[in-house]
Formats: structure tokens, sequence, C-alpha cells
């Protein structure tokens, strides 16, 4: 094995439980209830959002899979970037996912894995409480240290983890479908939302940022691309297989929710409710169980990512102290040093996203969402991969190299526009009424264009 290259540990099944389950984490338990407040409980509207989020994901991942088939070198997108449109671009590709879209991704399923911790205790506790940032800030350390220092078991981690979160997604599925067929309010609640005037097109793009959230992080699948056995062969069916299993299991177990709850009940009290009322009390602390571990399962797949994230522009001689950054440890074969300042980023969107989530928050207009505005950046930069694609291997296939790459620039178009239109449009209109003003996606892309610039400055300085 060559120096700094990393071994091939992974093989498709675990590569279909990194996609499976970094994707499914909290969001599905909680974004339920968001999708259907948005939509005014209209359930055909509702499951529209869920079909739309996941079509998108499923164009972007049948895109990314035909691009495996391609190239492989150390990190998909990176790679990808690369042989589409050039050097730098894969360097700024790198730069973002290693200092924004990663960690602030993982930073808020450190915070959300700790809070459903404590709630499993106490359901009353205080989510903001010092205890409650302390024991997220462990996890992210425990997480560090399980990837660092043992990448074959936290494989074997995401694995379990992966089948454990999806047993109670099953169970609502078949039991809660035949309990409401039996007792009538699954056909109640389609049959109010056929007769249903409220809900429109807006509704329907506020209930698809939503599930966005829920159905983000798919990509970071293709982060160990150099360390999966034939990656060429079984990374695209882990893509493609694993975003096709997601949204299946999201839009059936949406729909199983209504065996437990009226519609009514889901938009109030959520689907933990719908558990107690067919499972009992014990059934809904053994979904709190479950939900922890989905949490840490989710944790897990994205600091996999954040600790070789920095590695994959190192590799490249780029970014800041790339011989340093590209080494890989010889006990471990882990690039240590790429792990820590993946985890320093991570430490410091962790003290963000709390910062920005007080009642009073910290940072004033700069306070945005840090877990769902960098999907608006993520799907803008994979227009330019799917445009140059189209202008170099367009005519070998039709249909795989221009209609799909097409389709992958409306639906990125599409997501972006849906972001803008939640975190944008809405909150200003709300503020307006009250005489205020906020337009938290004017902040973040401030944020975004600065920390960018940072890292072209230290590609220039790299290049000189």
């Amino acid at each position: 094995m060559e120096k700094n290259q990393l071994e091939k540990r992974y093989g498709l099944f675990t590569a279909i439980c990194m996609v499976v389950g970094i994707v499914i984490g909290s969001g599905v338990f909680f974004k339920a209830q968001d999708i259907l407040n948005y939509t005014g409980g209209n359930m055909l509207l509702g499951i529209l959002a869920w079909l739309i989020g996941g079509v998108v994901m499923v164009i972007c991942a049948f895109n990314f899979a035909n691009f495996a088939t391609k190239y492989s070198k150390v990190n998909g997108v990176v790679d990808y970037a690369e042989a589409a449109v050039g050097e730098k671009y894969a360097y700024m590709m790198g730069w973002f996912v290693s200092t924004i879209y990663y960690p602030a991704m993982t930073s808020v399923l450190a915070w959300v894995s700790a809070r459903y911790t404590l709630v499993l205790f106490d359901a009353n506790a205080d989510i903001t409480s010092g205890l409650c940032i302390a024991l997220g800030a462990f996890y992210l350390v425990l997480s560090y240290t399980l990837n660092v220092l043992s990448p074959k078991l936290a494989g074997k981690f995401q694995v379990s983890a992966t089948v454990i979160k999806l047993i109670p997604l099953a169970v609502m599925v078949v039991v809660g479908t035949i309990v409401g067929l039996v007792n009538g309010q699954t056909g109640e609640a389609f049959t109010q939302a056929a007769q249903s005037e409220g809900g429109d097109f807006g509704s329907v793009f506020a209930g698809v940022a939503a599930a966005a959230f829920t159905y983000e992080g798919w990509i970071i699948a293709t982060s160990v691309n150099a360390e999966l056995k034939d990656a060429k062969k079984n990374l695209p069916i882990a893509l493609v297989g694993g975003t096709l299993l997601i949204m299946v299991v999201y839009i059936t177990y949406f729909i199983g929710l209504t065996g437990g709850a009226t519609v009514d009940v889901l938009m109030t009290q959520g689907a933990t409710t719908a558990f107690k009322n067919i499972f009992g009390n014990i059934g809904g602390t053994v979904l709190n169980v479950f939900i922890v571990v989905s949490c840490l399962g989710t944790l897990n797949g994205l600091m996999l990512a954040c600790t070789r994230a920095p590695y994959s522009i190192a590799v490249r001689s780029h970014g800041p102290k790339p011989e340093m950054f590209a080494s890989v440890d010889e006990k471990s074969n882990m690039p240590a040093n790429s792990g820590a300042l993946g985890l320093l980023f991570c430490g410091f969107w962790f003290f963000y996203f709390y910062a920005a989530n007080l009642t009073a928050p910290v940072f004033g207009l700069f306070s945005f969402d840090s877990s769902e505005l960098p999907i608006i950046t993520i799907y803008g930069m994979y227009i330019p991969i799917f445009v140059m694609f189209i202008a170099k291997e367009g005519k070998k296939n039709v249909f795989k190299n221009i209609v799909m790459p097409v389709l992958g620039v409306i639906a990125c178009a599409f997501m972006m526009f849906v972001a803008v239109y939640a975190h944008g449009v809405r909150p200003y209109q709300a503020a307006a009424a009250n005489g205020e003003f906020a337009f938290p996606v004017l902040f973040y892309l401030i944020v975004y264009v600065v920390i960018m610039a940072i890292g072209l400055v230290m590609y220039k300085k790299k290049q000189k």
C-alpha cells in the first residue's frame, strides 16, 4: 500500500447502511408533524412533499452513481467536481464540505442526540441546559474517537445502528397501516384531505423544505469511496438502492402514523403520540431509545465524513498545511490530523448552533438554521458539476449523460428555490407583520461567502 493511501475496508452492505443510516436520523420522527402543519393537515399534500423531496434525492443520487462508475480517487463529490469542472472547483467543493456542510450537520446531530437522551430520562428536561451541551460535546468527541482509532468498528456500528433504527419505522408501516385500515382513521385522513380546501403550492414548498432535512446526507457515502471495495460497482448500487429505500420507508411511515392518531392530533402532539396510542407508554419509551440509537448512528456517519474531508483536499496538495493533513497514521490507517481538524470545525458549529438558538440569539441577525441552510449551497454547487459533465460526456449516452444531468440541474434549482422560500420569504413575511426584519438565508449566504473567500485565499497562496 502506498504512503498516505487508505485501506479498502468497506463492502457493499456497509455502503448501503451508510447511505440509509446517515439519511434516516431524528428528522423523520419529528418532521412529519412539521409537514402536516405546513400543509394544513392535508395528507395528500404531505405525501406530495415527501415524494418531491425523495425524487430530487433519487435524481441526484442517480447522477452521482453514474459519476461513481467513471471516477474514483479519494472523496466522491470532490473527485467528481475535479473530473467535471476542474482542480480549483474541486478544491472549493472540498473546502465547503470540510468547513461548513459536514461539520454543521454533525454538530446539530450531536445536540439532537443529547436532547433525546435527556428526554428519555426526563420528559421535561431542559434541552438548552449546560448538561445537554456537555453531553452533546461528549457525543462529538466519542464519535470522533471511534472513527479515528477504529474505523472498522465505526463501520460495524453504522451497520448495527441502521438495522436498529429501521425497526420502529417498519413496525409503524405494518402495524400502523393495518390498525388504521381497521379503525378507519387512515381512510378518514385521506377523505379529509380530498375534501380540504386548504393548502396550496406554497405550503407544499414549505413541506419540501422540511422534508429536505430528513433526506439530506446521502452524498456523505461518497466520502469513503477510497476505502470501498470495488467502488465503481458498489457505490452506484448503494446510492441508488439506498435512496429509493429511504423514500419508500418515509412515505409509508407517514401513512402508517394515521393508524395511531388522527391528523389533528399528529399536528399538535407529533408522531410519538401515534406510537403510544398503539403500543402504550412502554412502546413510547422504547421508541425514544430507538431514536437515540438512530441519532447516534447518523452522528457516526457524519463524523466519518468530517474526519476525511480535510484529507480530500490536502492529498491534492491544497489547503492549509497539506503535508500535515494528508498524512495517514500507520497503525489505524486513518488521516488522524485531518480528523482532528474536522473535529475542530464541528466544535465551532456546535457552539454556533447552541448560541444561535437561545431565546435571545447571541449572533443577532446572523442567527440562522445551520441544519438546513447549507442545503442551499450544496445543491447550488452540484449544478456546475452536472453542466460540465454533460459537455464532456453527453455524446456517449443520451439518457445517463444528458437527460439525467439536466433533470439534476432542475432538481437542484428547485431545492434552492424551496430553501429560499422557507428560510427567506416566509420568515420575512412573518417578521414584517410585526414591523421587524428577518431574512436568515441572506445572512447565511454572507457567512458562506466569507468562509469560501478564506478558502480561496489559501488556495492562491498555495499556488504561489
